[in-house]
């Protein structure tokens, strides 16, 4: 049989049968579409979401939220304050003490009472907690000699390097989280112990066991235990978390203005700054945020309580 030359045209490739329409895409990689692998429909962007859960921030809400960080700061300079009086001698040992032992029993009473009023169905051990604390400062001024001379043969220099990087690091590391009030637990263990590690390294400086103790006790009141009543008072009232606020910041004014007022003026600067100068900031880079989310997201588990998982 000879061949014409001609083909065979198929239903499909006729001329004047037009072609059959084509299904609508779907997104699915695996079913075989008519379309190209770079087809792009322009349904595809449907689903996105831009800055869905991004929060919204206002400004004097976001520097209300800094005042915990401006107290934990505050704190730390007052520490340092207290300490370079107990150097210079124009503070004693047991005035202290006595400070201490009276702020402690203060902000027990006030911790106790507002546990009381807010989980009325609580259960305070408080004969416990009496005999766990005496235990403790019993222990602490047994051990006073060996605090002494831990690092007694070390250079001051190196002291007092080591203690900046100590107290940066309880800066970097504590725990501002507000948590909830059945839930004021103690601050962070890393920051918790550069702290007292800090005090053990100024301690060390002292030629007197009770000046040691004077000092490592505070510590162990003003760096383990205030933190929780910090908390407490915030979950309560915001109000009362501002006034402490203020009474910590010119707590540390006044007792640096007596040491030096140049480091005075750079800790007012610095609060300035950070109180009022950082939310603005914060609130203004927020407009350059873009964060999309769409069904092409890997689900998130959520965790609940025990341990069933329940996938978005």
């Amino acid at each position: 049989m000879l061949d014409t030359g001609r083909t065979t045209l198929g239903p499909s490739t006729r001329p004047g049968i037009p072609l059959p329409p084509r299904k609508p895409w779907r997104k699915l990689l695996y079913v075989k579409q008519d379309y190209p692998d770079n087809y792009v429909d322009d349904t595809f962007l449907e689903e996105l979401q831009k800055n869905a859960n991004v929060r919204h921030y206002e400004y004097w809400s976001v520097v209300l939220e800094s005042t915990i960080i401006g107290q934990h700061i505050s704190s730390i300079v007052i520490f340092v304050a207290i300490f370079i009086y107990l150097y210079l001698g124009m503070l004693s040992s047991h005035a202290l003490i006595t400070i201490g032992t009276a702020g402690s029993a203060i902000g027990y009473g006030f911790w106790d009472w507002s546990n009381t009023m807010l989980t009325p169905d609580s259960n305070f051990q408080r004969r416990k907690i009496f005999k766990g604390a005496a235990l403790f400062f019993l222990t602490l001024l047994g051990l006073t000699p060996i605090l002494k001379t831990l690092t007694e043969k070390t250079s001051e220099d190196t002291i007092w390097a080591l203690t900046v990087i100590l107290f940066l690091a309880n800066l970097a590391f504590h725990d501002y989280g507000s948590g909830n009030r059945r839930n004021i637990k103690y601050p962070g263990s890393l920051s918790t112990n550069a702290a007292i590690f800090a005090s053990v390294v100024l301690a060390s400086r002292f030629k007197t066991n009770l000046h040691v103790f004077g000092l490592m006790s505070f510590a162990v009141e003003w760096f383990a235990l205030f933190p929780m009543l910090r908390r407490q008072i915030r979950s309560i009232s915001s109000r009362g978390n501002l006034a402490l606020t203020i009474v910590l910041f010119l707590t540390a004014t006044t007792l640096f203005s007596q040491i030096s007022p140049a480091i005075v003026v750079i800790y007012i600067l610095g609060m300035i700054f950070l109180t009022f100068v950082c939310p603005s900031w914060l609130i203004w880079i927020q407009r350059y945020k873009n964060e999309i989310h769409g069904p092409w997201d890997e689900a998130r588990p959520k965790i609940l309580h025990g341990r069933s998982f329940d996938y978005n």
